[in-house]
């Protein structure tokens, strides 16, 4: 298998000097892009289709994310916030734009039809769930899914493309990936309060803090003050260390199910870079297979 090469093919497509002077990108969807890539290329497709479709739905999630980061707060701004805005909201439309040329090039119509239906179902999502977040008609395990689909919903078209048994074990594979993610990133959030607002923590205090806490808290979402003192009295931090602690044990139980060992450690290493603790995979897979 040809060594993974997405992010540096990607730089062409996402280093941009305006881009670096006026805002930030999100995180890039690495671990996803990565299993897909890993796992197209261990069955019947050459490297270079798997190459392709993993860095043009790599563009498109960084376009989506990219998207997510632009605030819809009405009143006036500083010229910089705006500039940082429009620069957000462009470099979306970019990334996004660039899986059909992509494709195009390679005669892949079909597989421009199938991402364009993917792309719809996962605003479709996000805007229910907005909705939702909107009227307070959110849980905390609800939102921790929710997340996990729709940082899926792009990936997981390409099932239909492996392996008859990685097929199979494709969707937990992924789905256990992402939750892991899902989970860092609130790990993330619980530990800076100017990003607490309509996090995991927020909506677990909106679901299990008393009424006045409740109250509180969506008066005064940013108050540093109060909400460290929510994330300790609530202990937060632990309640997200053990949700990911078991995120990782779910996906250490679908690389048992592997038939090849090289591909389980190839997988592991995937994990490993989200998180140390699946360095543990070592000492579980059988290797006898």
């Amino acid at each position: 298998m040809n060594a993974y090469r997405i992010p540096e093919i990607a730089k062409k497509y996402v280093e941009y000097d305006m881009i670096r002077k006026h805002t930030e990108l999100p995180a890039f969807p690495d671990s996803r892009a990565r299993l897909l890539y890993t796992l197209l290329a261990s069955g019947k497709h050459p490297s270079e289709r798997s190459e392709l479709y993993a860095l043009v739905v790599w563009l498109v999630q960084l376009g989506l994310d990219t998207h997510d980061l632009v605030d819809n707060h009405s009143g006036k701004r500083p010229e910089r916030e705006m500039r940082a805005r429009q620069i957000l909201v462009l470099a979306g439309n970019y990334f996004s734009s660039r899986f059909y040329h992509l494709l195009s090039q390679a005669g892949q119509i079909e597989m421009v039809r199938r991402i364009s239906n993917a792309v719809c179902e996962v605003n479709r999502l996000k805007m229910n769930l907005y909705t939702r977040m909107k009227q307070r008609k959110v849980t905390a395990d609800e939102y921790i899914g929710i997340h996990t689909e729709l940082k899926t919903g792009l990936f997981e078209l390409f099932g239909s493309l492996l392996d008859e048994r990685l097929s199979a074990l494709y969707p937990d594979l992924l789905r256990g990936f992402t939750r892991c993610e899902v989970v860092l990133n609130e790990l993330e959030r619980v530990e800076s309060p100017g990003q607490f607002e309509g996090s995991w923590g927020y909506w677990r205090i909106m679901q299990d803090g008393t009424e006045d806490e409740r109250r509180q808290l969506a008066q005064h979402p940013r108050e540093e003050g109060l909400i460290r003192q929510l994330i300790a009295k609530y202990n937060l931090r632990a309640q997200l260390t053990e949700l990911l602690r078991q995120s990782i044990a779910q996906v250490q139980a679908v690389l048992r199910l592997l038939d090849s060992d090289k591909l389980a450690a190839e997988l592991a290493q995937i994990g490993r870079k989200l998180h140390p603790s699946f360095a543990l995979q070592h000492a579980v897979t059988n290797e006898t297979r």
